[in-house]
């Protein structure tokens, strides 16, 4: 069998069993099965999921890494665990990079990093703990990109994805009757303020960013009770770090003075924090290199800037002298990435494998 059959057989067995974030255990389990059967080293642990492996001999390491959770969503009526951001694809294609250069003679190691719980924003944090990324000096991510970022055949060297939050809050103010309005203290009005509040956050036009409330929760069957309490979320994203400092900062004290003004109690927790993207221009170069020789200079496109959030860059962030960047590979994917019908063109996946291959030569 191939390698592009291998690939393609691994992304059909993926696609066919997705798990959520921190549940990927058959999904380690299969990876394990296949490192077994390469005959390629590798470690488990026992307190979380995700697999590193490693091939090669020297002092010298180098990384990629898949993230191999999927999304816990509605599709077809049905609530499932679904593979609609392409994780399935990611880990077909390092795999991929594994089978094109497991048998060649390296004079470095090569650290193939299978990630838990991206969706949730910090399985690359247990990698970072158990030790992942000690002594890599060059480390690489591989993501398919939607139709209107990027065409098939087409590959990136870098995504600068945008940071992202979550604020969960809760409002406590006092029931009334809907009759006596002047007796209760309604967290509808101030879930209206919020709205107001968050939509009138600005900043300079030349930098990407939003706020935005994403959950409201008030209010009961009773139709004649004016709500005292609620809870409500918000969802922040910067497309730089710094920004969204600022951004926190900005929504801390407008929520302050929003809970003085109505007399009420808020109260609210900042939660599943995705840095943006720290590139390493060296790193962009190497996979800008390993794009043009493979695939020529009309199919190397641009470094990518995307809204998305992904936990990549945690690494960077803990480790700042890692040299990082992540590939965008084009693969005419539609309607979107999340959506529960997502599919793409599979021959993206040889070429995605391909790539890696050649960057990780390259570094």
């Amino acid at each position: 069998m191939d390698n592009k059959t291998k690939i393609l057989e691994y992304f059909d067995h993926f696609h066919a069993h997705p798990e959520a974030s921190w549940q990927e255990v058959e999904t380690t389990k299969k990876l394990a099965e296949i490192m077994e059967d390469l005959q390629v080293n590798y470690q488990t642990f026992d307190d979380v999921t995700g697999l590193i492996a490693e091939i090669g001999e020297g002092e010298r390491v180098v990384a990629v890494r898949a993230d191999i959770d999927a999304l816990w969503q509605e599709v077809r009526g049905k609530v499932q665990a679904n593979h609609s951001c392409g994780h399935d694809a990611n880990m077909a294609m390092v795999l991929g990079a594994l089978l094109y250069l497991k048998d060649e003679p390296l004079a470095k190691r090569i650290r193939f990093i299978f990630q838990p719980a991206e969706e949730k924003g910090n399985g690359s944090l247990a990698m970072i703990e158990r030790g992942a990324i000690e002594e890599v000096t060059h480390l690489y991510g591989v993501h398919l990109r939607p139709i209107e970022e990027l065409p098939f055949g087409q590959v990136a060297p870098a995504i600068h994805h945008g940071s992202g939050i979550f604020l969960k809050g809760k409002i406590t103010g006092v029931d009334a009757h809907g009759a006596r309005p002047h007796q209760g203290k309604n967290a509808i009005d101030v879930i209206v303020a919020i709205h107001q509040f968050v939509k009138s956050i600005y900043f300079s036009p030349f930098e990407s960013y939003s706020a935005k409330l994403t959950n409201i929760q008030a209010g009961g069957d009773s139709l004649n009770i004016i709500p005292g309490s609620a809870a409500f979320a918000l969802d922040v994203r910067s497309q730089s770090n710094s920004l969204m400092a600022e951004l926190r900062q900005r929504i801390d004290a407008g929520l302050q003075s929003i809970a003085a003004l109505h007399e009420v109690d808020i109260t609210w927790e900042w939660d599943d924090y995705t840095p943006a993207a720290e590139v390493s221009d060296e790193a962009m170069q190497i996979a800008d290199s390993a794009i043009r020789s493979l695939l020529g200079e009309e199919r190397t496109a641009a470094p990518l800037e995307t809204t998305g959030a992904d936990d990549f860059h945690f690494y960077t962030i803990k480790k700042p002298e890692l040299k990082a960047a992540m590939l965008g590979v084009g693969a005419d994917l539609a309607p979107g990435l999340h959506h529960p019908d997502m599919a793409f063109n599979k021959d993206a996946l040889d070429i995605g494998a391909r790539v890696l291959a050649e960057t990780l030569r390259k570094s």
